[in-house]
């Protein structure tokens, strides 16, 4: 079977998602999200939920330590940088590999544990990561105060080719610079890639494999499949969404600190999954733009801001509304995000793309000729 080849309806998923990333920077606008910095974690984000998806989605293993592998592939990607070139392409192949390697030795240890002891291994692991990157392993990840780029760094292939160019070095792409526009595209470019990647392991009989794993692992074991691999697989290609994950945002902004790799992260993406919808390809997207929406904007909100927002309302009232608001903005926006995530898992426990096939169902509903709904009637006997 070809990889490559999808159903006609995947392909026109894939397209209008295609169009919806690429043309961000229009339609944020209104939204007062449409700056390079931003738009670039959404993509980042979302290539980590997207990654995520494909372990927990589909097999049903909730891991609490995905930003090991998050870290890692930051750590791997400066250290390419610093090493052998400021050019992102060996960088995000370095990140990969890596992370790949990683989570196959963590996979293999955590998977021998199925459930609630799986997700506290990969928790304990990721916190052994942590600790390690922070204190212990500082000659390789310079401890706390992050791995950074110097102009003193070797980067061999850049001066066996050539000079280095003059002031702090920074990531380009075959000479060109990712700053601005150029590296949202060029994370773009990648989120696409991760989203078709993830769209044909979802429909390959793998992934029929690991949807069968997760809706009766203990059923396939007595019929004579060994699921092991399947998961192990499952876990890699998830470390290495979370390596590329990384390894981008050391290409944005190239530093590499073991914060990247705190329980708080994991828990994050896990968050953003859920959020979005759990098994679906497009709610993690959704699920990460929402909370770096929140994280961004939301958080930046102040007093005045407010006030600017209800000064067309009487003084009184304009005032009361900004005293009510303001415990959901700013340093309050924690609260909105538990709120909207409390609604969603009460009354959309599939998350927000439950919501989108609800209303979808109730447009294109049967209606009778005055609009209202059909009844369907069983024939006579």
């Amino acid at each position: 079977m070809n990889f490559f080849r999808l159903p006609k309806n995947e392909y026109v998923t894939l397209a209008v998602f295609s169009l919806v990333v690429l043309t961000m920077p229009f339609w944020l606008q209104p939204l007062g999200a449409a700056y390079p910095g931003l738009m670039q974690q959404f993509m980042i984000f979302a290539i980590f939920a997207v990654g995520f998806n494909i372990l927990f989605g589909l097999t049903g293993y909730l891991s609490f330590g995905h930003a090991a592998f998050f870290g890692v592939g930051s750590y791997a990607a400066v250290w390419s940088f610093k090493l052998f070139t400021l050019d992102a392409l060996p960088a995000m192949i370095l990140a990969i590999l890596v992370s790949g390697v990683f989570a196959l030795v963590i996979g293999y240890l955590s998977l021998r544990r199925s459930g609630i002891y799986f997700s506290i291994l990969t928790l304990a692991f990721a916190q052994m990561s942590y600790n390690l990157a922070y204190s212990v392993l500082t000659p390789i990840t310079n401890g706390e105060t992050g791995l950074q780029l110097t102009i003193s760094d070797p980067r061999h292939l850049d001066r066996l080719f050539g000079e280095a160019a003059p002031g702090q070095p920074v990531p380009t792409l075959l000479g060109q610079s990712l700053g601005g526009y150029a590296g949202f595209y060029f994370c773009a470019g990648f989120l696409i890639l991760g989203f078709f990647i993830a769209q044909r392991i979802s429909g390959s009989p793998f992934g029929m494999m690991l949807k069968g794993i997760k809706s009766n692992q203990t059923r396939m074991n007595y019929t004579g499949f060994n699921t092991k691999p399947y998961t192990l697989a499952a876990f890699v290609i998830s470390g290495m969404y979370a390596g590329l994950a990384g390894a981008l945002l050391a290409v944005t902004d190239p530093l590499a600190g073991a914060e990247r790799m705190q329980w708080t992260a994991s828990g994050e993406v896990v968050l953003m999954t859920i959020l979005g919808g759990v098994g679906t390809l497009v709610g993690p997207v959704i699920g990460a733009w929402l909370i770096k929406y929140f994280e961004n904007i939301l958080s930046a909100l102040n007093d005045q801001v407010l006030a600017r927002f209800y000064s067309f309302l009487p003084e009184g009232f304009a005032d009361t509304m900004v005293t009510i608001t303001s415990k959901f903005v700013g340093e309050g926006w924690f609260l909105t995000l538990g709120l909207v995530f409390v609604l969603v898992v009460v009354f959309l426990p599939g998350g927000i793309m439950e919501g989108v096939r609800r209303l979808w169902h109730w447009v294109n509903r049967p209606r009778g000729p005055k609009g209202t709904a059909a009844v369907r009637t069983q024939p006579a006997e």
